[in-house]
Formats: C-alpha cells, sequence, structure tokens
C-alpha cells in the first residue's frame, strides 16, 4: 500500500511531504538535460546514409514527430559534438528512465563507435587482472598535460554527450536499392509518390541496362528513392533495420525465403505500411488501405507486413477514438487464453490494451491504489498556486518513433521540447566561466573516450573482463591532470554526477565494457516534456480496463495447466501470466515463483543493477528563477556530495504552476532517503537563494514539497535498471524470456535490451509481450486435438477448455508422469490422441480403465501435454467408434461428464493409486512370463 506523504511544517506556510513512491512497474523518465549541454545531432552511422535531410517525413506532420534531417556523420558513426554557449552538457534523462523519480536525462556518453560496443561477452571480473591491465594500458599511453589532451587529434572523436545516446543507421539500405526492391510493387493507382509508368520504366533499367530515363524519369525516380528513403528512416527510428529481417520477422515467417528478392520487397512494403500509418496515427489502417499503393498480385506480401505490423503492436495501437472502437469491437472466432497482468504500470496497461484488442481476456492485479507504477504526477496546492509535478518519469526522450510520441498526438496533448540553455553555478552562486566550462566538458568527453579504447584493447586481450567505468575513468582523470584546478575539479564532478544520473548508479557499479550498450537504439528527435505531467497517459491507459487496486502480488505458480496468482488474499487463475514488476522487486524476491525461476533468469536479475535518482519538488508562490531556462545546474566543492541537487528543472512553463524540481544522484540519492526531508529542503533553499540573492532576486518558502523515497518504496525498491560491472546486455534479454513452457511472460524497461529505463521501454515491451502470448496461444491452440469437418471449431475448443480443470497445485511445470510415460508405450487401447489402460484384474464392461489424452504432439516445441482420466471400459468402447478427437472430447464433456487432470491430481485418487498399482504388477508378471487373464 502506498502511504499518502507526511507533511511536515515549514517556517512559512509551506508543507513537505515525504513521498514513499513506489513504483510497482513504472518507470520514471529521465529528464532531458538541456543545458548547454545537449543531446547531439542524430547521427548517421558510416557509409550508410549520405546526407539526409528528412525534415518533412511522412511519419508526422506536426515538427515535433519528424524525423530530424540527419547528419551526413563522417567517419565512424558518432554524433558531432553539440556546440553550445554552455559546456555542461546536460542531456535530458529519458522518457527512458522509468524510475519514480524522473528518469536521468539521457546524458550518458554515448558511444556509437563499433568499437564501443563489444559483442556482448559475460563478464566474470579478476579484480587484479583488470587492475593490471588498466595500470599497462594507461602507462603505455603518452603522458600528456591535460591542455594536449584538448588538442585536436588525427581522428579525432565527435564528443560523447552524457547518455544521450546517439541513434545510429547502421543498415541503411541506399536509394537506388530501394527502388530496385520495389520492383514488384507497382502501385495501381496514381499517386504522387508512386507512377505506374514510371515504376514500368524503372523495371525496364533493371532488366536492361541499356534503357536510359529521360532527364524528367530521372527526377522522377530521385523523387522516389528519397520517399522510399524517408519511410527507411522512419522504420528505422521505430527499431527496425532496412536490409534484413527483425528475430521476430523471421520467427514469424514473414517471406518464404530469407534473402533475396522477397526479402527486399517485403522490407520495403513493410516500411511503406508503416510510414503511412504513422503519417496519420489516429485512423485505423486496414489491410485494404495498405494495398492502395502496391498492385493487388502482390497482396500477399502486403498481407504478411500487415499482420506483423499489426500483431506486434507497430501499427493501429494507441488510444484514438478510432483506434479505440476497433481494437474493441469483440472478436470473431474461437475464444482467447485468460492472461493475469501483475503490475499496471506503462508495460502491464501497454500490454492490456494490446492483449484486448487481439481477442484475449485480461485482468490487472496492482498493489497500489493507483495505476502507474514509476510514473507519478502529483497535483501540489498551496498559496493559491497550484502545478502537477512528475515524481517519477518525467521526460519524453527523443520524440522520433517513440511510442508516447504517437499517443500524444492522438490524444491532442502538445509537447515542450526542453531548452538547450543550462547555466551552471558555482558553490557561492556565481555563474561558472564559460571557456572553463567548455574546457571541462570537452576534456571530460575524451575521457570517456580513452575509456572505450582501453576497453576494446581489454577486451582484446582478455575477452571476459570488466571494471567499473568509474575507475577506468579516474585512472585517465590522473594520467592526464584533467581537475587539478578546484574549480575544474568542480565542474568535472558535475559531469560525473550526470552520468551517475543517467544511468542511476554510482560510477563503481557501472560495466565499463557495456554500460552504454543501449546507445545504438536512442530514439532520435527532441526531448520533450507533456504539460501536465505524464500522469495524463496514465489516466487514458487505464481508463476502462479490469485492474484490481490494493492487490499485492505474493506468489505466482505456474504449470502445464495454467497459473495461480496469490494476490491480496484471493488467488486468480489464468492460462498464461505477465509479470512486469521493476527489477528492484525482483531482486528483493517479494514475489514467490513455485516451481522456482531457472537459474539464467534468477542469475540475470542478480547481476543486473537496478539504480537509484530521487527529487525534491518544490511549489512556490512566484516564479523567481525566470521562465526562459528549463534547467540549471548547481556545482559542489565536496565530492561525495556532487549529486545532491546538482540539477534543476523548471516547470513552469508545462505544470500549471512555479515549479521547480531538484535531482539527487549518485552516493547522494541512497543517503538521502536516510535524512530529514526539512534538511533536504532547508540545503536545497540555501543553494537557490545563494544563486539569486545576489542578483536581487528574493528567494520565497515554497508552499508545498514533495521528496521522493523511491528505494524505500516496497513496490519498486529503486527507480531504474543499469548495466553493472558483471552484467551485459544479455542480461535484458534473459529477463525478457518467458518460463514455464509459455505460461509466465516478463515486460518492464528491464526487461528491455535496446531501451532500458526510459518510459517508452516499458510501453514497447508490453506491447511485445502481447505478441509472444498470441505466439504461444497460437501454437497452443494447434496444438489440440485434430478437427472433424461437422465439429465447429469454437463449439469443440469450448468442450476442451472445459476439460481442462485448473490443478490446485500447479508446481508441475511439466508432468510428472514418467511411470505413466513407460505404461502408456504400449497401451491396451489406442485411437486418435486417446491411449487406455484397462484394469488387468477384470474384462467386465463396468470396469475402471484410465484413460490418457494428448494434446500437441509434435507441433508442440515442449513435447505433449498429457490429461488423464478414469472412465468404464464400456465408455472406451464408445469413444473408439467415434470419429475425431473433437467429437471425442465432447462426448467425455457432454454425455459422460468425465473430467481430465494432471498426473499430480489424480494421484490423489485412492481408485487411480490402486489402478495403477495392478496394471504395473500385472506387466512386470507378463515380462516375467506369466499370463493376463483380461488380454486373453
Amino acid at each position: 500500500m502506498e502511504p499518502e506523504p507526511a507533511t511536515l511544517p515549514l517556517e512559512n506556510p509551506s508543507n513537505t511531504t515525504v513521498q514513499d513512491l513506489s513504483p510497482l512497474n513504472h518507470l520514471p523518465s529521465p529528464p532531458n538535460l538541456p543545458g548547454n549541454h545537449l543531446p547531439d545531432p542524430q547521427t548517421i552511422p558510416r557509409n550508410h546514409l549520405s546526407e539526409h535531410p528528412c525534415s518533412a517525413t511522412a511519419e508526422d506532420p506536426s515538427p515535433l514527430n519528424h524525423l530530424q534531417s540527419l547528419p551526413n556523420q563522417p567517419g565512424n558513426h558518432l554524433p558531432d559534438p553539440v556546440s553550445h554557449a554552455h559546456p555542461p552538457n546536460t542531456q535530458a534523462p529519458s522518457e527512458n528512465h522509468p524510475p519514480e523519480e524522473d528518469c536521468p536525462l539521457d546524458p550518458s556518453v554515448s558511444q556509437s563507435t563499433s568499437e564501443n560496443h563489444l559483442s556482448p561477452a559475460q563478464v566474470s571480473l579478476d579484480d587484479h587482472l583488470a587492475d593490471s591491465l588498466i595500470e599497462t594500458y594507461v602507462n603505455d599511453t603518452p603522458k600528456r598535460p591535460s591542455e594536449d589532451l584538448l588538442a585536436p587529434d588525427e581522428n579525432p572523436p565527435p564528443a560523447k554527450k552524457r547518455r544521450r545516446r546517439k541513434k545510429l543507421f547502421p543498415e541503411m539500405v541506399p536509394s537506388a536499392t530501394a527502388v530496385n526492391g520495389l520492383r514488384v510493387l507497382r502501385p495501381h493507382v496514381k499517386s504522387s509518390i508512386y507512377d505506374e509508368k514510371l515504376m514500368d520504366e524503372i523495371i525496364q533499367m533493371q532488366i536492361n541496362d541499356s534503357l536510359a530515363p529521360s532527364k524528367n524519369r530521372r527526377r522522377k525516380i530521385a523523387d522516389i528513392a528519397k520517399e522510399i528513403d524517408i519511410e527507411a528512416l522512419i522504420a528505422i527510428s521505430v527499431g527496425f533495420t532496412v536490409d534484413s529481417l527483425t528475430e521476430e520477422e523471421i520467427e514469424s515467417s514473414v517471406v518464404s525465403t530469407l534473402g533475396g528478392v522477397e526479402q527486399a520487397n517485403y522490407v520495403v512494403v513493410r516500411n511503406h505500411i508503416l510510414a503511412r500509418w504513422r503519417s496519420n496515427a489516429s485512423v485505423w489502417m486496414t489491410r485494404d488501405h495498405a494495398l492502395e499503393s502496391i498492385r493487388a498480385e502482390h497482396r500477399g506480401l502486403v498481407n504478411s507486413a500487415y499482420s506483423f505490423l499489426l500483431e506486434h503492436g507497430y501499427i493501429n495501437f494507441g488510444l484514438a477514438p478510432g483506434i479505440k472502437e476497433v481494437n474493441l469491437r469483440p472478436q470473431v472466432g474461437p475464444e482467447k487464453a485468460n492472461v493475469i497482468i501483475v503490475g499496471a504500470g506503462l508495460a502491464g496497461l501497454a500490454a492490456a490494451h494490446h492483449l484486448i484488442s487481439l481477442g484475449f481476456k485480461v485482468v490487472i492485479l496492482e498493489g497500489r491504489k493507483r495505476p502507474g507504477g514509476r510514473v507519478r504526477t502529483k497535483n501540489m496546492t498551496g498559496g493559491g498556486v497550484v502545478a502537477a509535478a512528475d515524481l517519477g518519469g518525467s521526460v519524453l526522450t527523443g520524440i522520433n518513433g517513440n511510442p508516447l510520441g504517437v499517443l500524444a498526438r492522438q490524444l491532442g496533448f502538445p509537447l515542450h521540447k526542453v531548452r538547450d540553455i543550462c547555466p551552471l553555478y558555482l558553490p557561492d552562486g556565481m555563474a561558472v566561466n564559460a571557456e572553463m566550462d567548455s574546457m571541462v566538458e570537452v576534456s571530460f568527453n575524451q575521457l570517456l573516450d580513452k575509456v572505450c579504447k582501453l576497453r576494446q584493447a581489454m577486451m582484446d586481450e582478455v575477452e571476459s573482463v570488466d571494471v567499473s567505468l568509474g575507475t577506468a575513468l579516474e585512472a585517465f582523470r590522473q594520467v592526464y591532470k584533467v581537475g587539478e584546478n578546484p574549480q575544474e575539479r568542480m565542474l568535472l564532478n558535475w559531469h560525473l554526477a550526470n552520468l551517475e544520473y543517467a544511468n542511476a548508479s554510482l560510477l563503481s557499479d557501472l560495466s565499463m565494457a557495456y554500460w552504454d550498450q543501449d546507445d545504438p537504439y536512442e530514439m532520435g528527435g527532441d526531448h520533450c516534456f507533456i504539460p501536465g505531467g505524464n500522469g495524463r497517459f496514465i489516466r487514458a491507459l487505464a481508463e476502462n480496463l479490469p485492474i484490481f487496486y490494493d492487490r499485492t502480488v505474493k506468489s505466482i505458480r505456474y504449470g502445464s495447466d495454467g497459473v495461480i496468482v496469490y494476490a491480496g488474499g484471493q488467488a486468480f487463475r489464468g492460462d498464461m501470466t505477465l509479470c512486469t514488476v521493476p527489477l528492484g522487486v525482483l531482486k528483493r524476491g517479494s514475489i514467490v515463483f513455485v516451481p522456482e525461476l531457472p537459474q539464467p533468469k534468477k542469475d540475470a536479475i542478480q547481476r543486473l543493477g537496478f539504480g537509484l535518482l530521487n527529487k525534491v519538488a518544490m511549489l512556490f508562490p512566484y516564479d523567481f528563477w525566470g521562465g526562459g531556462i528549463d534547467t540549471f545546474g548547481h556545482l559542489t566543492d565536496d565530492e561525495s556530495m556532487r549529486g545532491q541537487f546538482f540539477l534543476f528543472y523548471s516547470y513552469s512553463s508545462v505544470s500549471g504552476g512555479p515549479l521547480l524540481v531538484a535531482l539527487v544522484a549518485g552516493e547522494s540519492a541512497i543517503e538521502f532517503e536516510m535524512k530529514s526531508p526539512l534538511d533536504a529542503v532547508g540545503r536545497v533553499l540555501d543553494i537557490l537563494r545563494r544563486i539569486f540573492t545576489p542578483k536581487g532576486i528574493d528567494v520565497p518558502n515554497p508552499v508545498q514539497v514533495v521528496c521522493t523515497r523511491w528505494g524505500k518504496d516496497k513496490f519498486t525498491y529503486g527507480s531504474y535498471s543499469y548495466v553493472a560491472v558483471g552484467a551485459s546486455g544479455d542480461d535484458y534479454d534473459v529477463l525478457a524470456e518467458c518460463v514455464g513452457d509459455g505460461r509466465v511472460f516478463f515486460a518492464g524497461e528491464a526487461t528491455n535490451r535496446r531501451y532500458p529505463a526510459t518510459m517508452h521501454g516499458a510501453f514497447l515491451s508490453g506491447l511485445r509481450e502481447a505478441a509472444n502470448i498470441l505466439r504461444v496461444a497460437n501454437k497452443r491452440s494447434l496444438a489440440l486435438p485434430e478437427k472433424t469437418n461437422n465439429v465447429k471449431e469454437d463449439g469443440e475448443d469450448l468442450a476442451i477448455r472445459k476439460l481442462l480443470v485448473p490443478l490446485e497445485k500447479t508446481d508441475n511445470a511439466r508432468e510428472e508422469g514418467g511411470d505413466l510415460d513407460e505404461l502408456f508405450t504400449n497401451p491396451d487401447l489406442s485411437f486418435g490422441s486417446f491411449s487406455v489402460l484397462f484394469d488387468p484384474r477384470s474384462a467386465d464392461l463396468d470396469s475402471t480403465s484410465l484413460l490418457r489424452v494428448g494434446f500437441g504432439g509434435q507441433k508442440f516445441a515442449a513435447g505433449s501435454l498429457f490429461l488423464y482420466g478414469l472412465i468404464s471400459r464400456k465408455q472406451v468402447l464408445e469413444l473408439s467408434a467415434v470419429d475425431g478427437d473433437g467429437n471425442r472430447v465432447r462426448l467425455l464433456d457432454r454425455s459422460f461428464g468425465v473430467r481430465l487432470f494432471g498426473r499430480k491430481a489424480l494421484s490423489s485418487s485412492g481408485e487411480f493409486e490402486s489402478l495403477i498399482n495392478c496394471i504395473r504388477s500385472a506387466r512386470a508378471n507378463l515380462n516375467r512370463g506369466g499370463t493376463n487373464e483380461a488380454h486373453r
């Protein structure tokens, strides 16, 4: 249960509330640090794109949603350094960061170079070996004074911005190739993009090199190539590659043959459908709409791409009236499975919407009395002013391709771009010297570059080695004598605090090898605030969903017959469950899994880090700091306190009132939770008065204050995930894997390798798992007994479902019936999926027989699922005379009233045990040469 904040009186009419924000599955968004230090322009990787101005993309008519123009970056893929008036690199954390606090800016320095992103070799750290390698590498590095560190190298590395990871486009297909892929996609209607005659000419050009088009035709071909490139960029912005298929597409068999013309054409069709829907995301795109620009004989490719995009939540998702209307229509066809979702955060809410649209029955169990988890917007009031404060995830980091950007457009929410100006102030309140600010920022970025080269050298020498990012940075700092001057050292510490903010972690805990493994996938575009707070998303997503609040989940039991989730003193039964609780909850073992989770998953849970970020939200009687900036920073001369109130966010332009939020990161975030909120507020006010009083500005007492305590929140135990020393990006994938042969699924930011620690990462993981649940459910339905022409599929499915009685104990992940398997290798009678063992003591028609029904067979990856029942020999004979397993199942249910059970449940019956013992004894006797009267 989430405690109400306690109010603490201050000297003025001000309340300080201690908010134990516990996010269940909800993430804070990291703020986008602007400042002069801001995200670098998007980088286009290597050779793949030539300058590609696609500001006018079909993706989104609104400037914020358009793809930014992509500068042609030479070299290795790294963004060019951002030029700012002010060097402090403040990157807005990303919504990315889902913790309860605001997700930190995405200040992490992003290394896009391939050298930076090593293959995920599992790190097993030997401190002595690592230290030795660092010492050797550092000692072999020319010892240049810090001024020389700033001198341009032959191949200067692009400046690395704090966790404002650069978006790479590593697999962009040249325009000509893309047009080539369209050779079978000639449109059957005229349009400004496609022209049938022009496409005919393009086809001829591909077949006949001798045919040269007119100048006018060349221009039109160039226009088509440009349009295709724009569509490809939109596809890249949401996570697709352009010259290959994703793992999900391959698993879904979207093409008959990998590689070749069909795949190339599929990619172009997929990109076209995706871009077309994104251009008007408030309208449901039908298959016919998708076909409008492509000739009818290629309907197969369109159907394949459309089905994949729809089922995986890339199109037709969201909350626009036209989308909701279609998604909520009753589904036609067989009844789908029941899914229990644990947690009503962004992951759980996104999954629920998508599962309902796919025809599943869904229920959500939420431990708090509200939805949203680590996304929490609190209405603050006092002294005649009001404001909406995001105490958790707050910044949409990168609007291009961001699904939350799509929701904002659908709901008509305006977006406020976080401005790039971020002045920094010394402990005495004086502004930092701009020249020194720039110099230290460049030094900081170059230190990070040295670390990248070091890790490459270390990984080349010893494949599985890792040290902390903090250790490596400090080694180079000492060698290059960066921060020798007290003011320079304070500036450097500010950047280090910003890095800790971006990762919700101490640098001493961050993996040097993989801390930035997700940089290549970062969403491009501006960092934005949602006026009124992200709680607006939560309210819209939670509307009309079946959510049970105040249901803290204690255990999840799963087996071959389904799942039972125990929460709030109740047991909820379902076919599958989706667990979306934060990594911190899994680390604490707050939820008991029966059987236990597989060891690889438990290991990944322990290896990954789950960090902390806290906030102090202050509502003032008026805006004394001025509305021209969204952020400003504060330096400290105490290195151990570098993360304490190092960055301030101004929400005056988006919260509805004069709201200021101070961030607490790194070691300070941990200590913050052990101190009195009054002390914290006093410290913050002291900092603000040192900055503004010399300017003749009076700093009033706040009228209300809220201090977050995400680390003490029993629904989160922290803010968001990071790659700790010894972990890698692979651990996110392991955490995302389902268990129990497709019974228990996992979602949340800590299961999203590409977008961890972000709000959009949590949302996308929910869509991903909804698609996975559909895949498993479809596979399971294919494994049901064969159907006959005279039995309706829906009726048969219902009959089968009525027989699948959940077991009281569902801890049998696999049937523990090895003894029965041996007996049934030679049944007394078998027909279809049915096998029978007769009672060897009697041949009477009323004697009891053991029936086994197999569901799945070779179609089930995990093998057949066997259920058992006790019936008379007469009933067995009647069953064997019926054609088709579907009809037999109906006969069992409607005429015989026989229920089928798992091995464990049936073993509780004395009659069953007696029969099995008798059969076993008779078989043993036969093996010794005896006879059995019943088998004569």
